[in-house]
This record gives structure tokens, sequence and C-alpha cells, in this order.
């Protein structure tokens, strides 16, 4: 056993040592054309998709200032974890990111200072009653529709269905709520994924769908989640939370007439 525990560990070592070589010989390739804008100098890559030239220590994004779209020539920019195009809005595979994930510190920076901002406003306007309840887990109240202004009509376009009245029914016998959170909050982190692309939970691809969007408003309303919508993709994410303490109230973006 011992010795197969040291071949395991030689095994990851040589791995690991054949990665970082594959890694610098994939980041020289992908500069070797390309000299520092500022001085002409020669560049070095620093992290994924982060380069700084030799010479005089310029640090920038390779993919910003080299790549451009195939589809329209665009220039891309960072969205959160992923490259677009600035003119078409294609998704853009980096050439300058190895086997990570690169990140938009600007816009975590501003999520993390607007969850702490909001945190403390709703402390401070929290009655002092309120304040030692406030960790206390709360139990969900029952899925409504009319709760959410425009929810039924969004529902509508949603599903293709030209009259939703006569689905409510349906809704209301086999819509179990605790259960669909439970499922999307398993498929939902810190990084965007489009609505799409949330695996379903029933058979029924009609329903499923509008299952799964419901649930994700109320859960938007309560706080745990950020849905939004760009052209007819809707966006959903984590909400970006102070880990330190309770999770942060939040704010359903307009969603095809939904406040």
């Amino acid at each position: 056993m011992r010795e197969i525990l040291r071949l395991a560990f030689e095994l990851t070592r040589a791995v690991d040592a054949l990665m970082a070589r594959t890694r610098a010989f994939h980041y020289e390739v992908m500069l070797s054309g390309h000299r520092c804008p500022r001085c002409d100098g020669t560049l070095r890559m620093t992290d994924e998709s982060c380069c700084s030239c030799v010479d005089c220590g310029h640090e920038f994004d390779p993919t910003i200032t080299y790549q451009r779209c195939s589809a329209c020539d665009g220039t891309p920019r960072l969205r959160v974890c992923r490259y677009v195009c600035r003119r078409c809005g294609r998704d853009l595979q980096s050439r300058f990111v190895f086997d990570g994930h690169v990140f938009d510190r600007e816009y975590f920076r501003q999520r993390m200072a607007e969850a702490r901002e909001r945190k403390r406003v709703e402390h401070e306007s929290a009655p002092p009653i309120m304040i030692p309840r406030r960790s206390e887990e709360l139990q969900p109240a029952p899925a409504c529709l009319a709760e959410v202004p425009g929810l039924t009509d969004a529902l509508d376009g949603l599903a293709g269905a030209p009259d939703l009245a006569a689905w409510v029914p349906l809704m209301r016998e086999g819509f179990d709520l605790n259960r669909y959170q439970a499922h999307l909050q398993s498929h939902i982190g810190r990084f965007e994924v489009c609505f799409d692309d949330l695996p379903p939970l029933e058979d029924n691809a009609r329903m499923d769908r509008i299952w799964r969007f419901v649930t994700l408003v109320f859960m938007a309303h309560a706080g745990n989640i950020r849905l939004w919508q760009e052209g007819r993709t809707i966006w959903v994410m984590e909400y970006g939370t102070d880990r330190e303490g309770q999770g942060i109230s939040g704010e359903v973006e307009a969603i095809d007439g939904i406040a």
C-alpha cells in the first residue's frame, strides 16, 4: 500500500509538471505574435488572460486587446466571468485562458460593496425587536401568483400559451414551491446561468418551464438569487451576499413587465 501511495504521488507531481509546461507553452505561442502596445516590448503571461510587459511592466488583458469577434469583428468585453462581443453580444472564447477562469474583479467588488451597504441599511432600519430574530429560519409562504404584478402575463409569453388562465388550476394542484426551490438551488451558483440551461424537474415540459420560472421569481423576491433579462435571454445567479452575515434582500430586475 505504501508503494502504491508513493507511485500515486509521483504520478500527481508528474502530471502537475506536465500541465505547467503545457500552460507555459500555450501562452508562449499565443503571445508570440504580439508586442507591448506601449513600448513594443516582450510580453509574458502572469495569470489567466492577464499579461505584462517585461520591459515597462505594463499589465493588461490580452483578450480585450488582441482578440476580435469572428462574426462581426467587434471588440470583446469581460462580462462577470466570460467574454462577449461589445457589438453583437455573442460569446467569445478567449485564446488567453488555458484551464482556469477569469473574473471581472470590478464587478464583484461593486456587488460586494452594494451587498454590505444594503445589509447595513437593512440592519439600521429594522425595529429593535426584529434584530434578534433576523437569523431565525423563515418558512416560505405558499406560492401566490397575484403577489407579483405582471407575473401571469409574463408566464403567458414564456410558455407560449394563448390563455394562461386555463393553466392556473393545474399549477395550483401540482406546484410544489419547496421542491422546485431545492432543485433550482442545486444548479444555481455564484456565476450566471441561462434560464434555459436549468434542467427540468417534470416530464411536462411546458408546465415545468412555468414552474421553474415562478420559483425563480419567488426566490428573487426573497433575496436568494438575482434574476434579469438581456434581450430574450433570462439570466440567474446566486445573490451576492456577505458570507459573514445573513442573506441580503434583493430585487428582481425588470423581466417582460415584472416589476
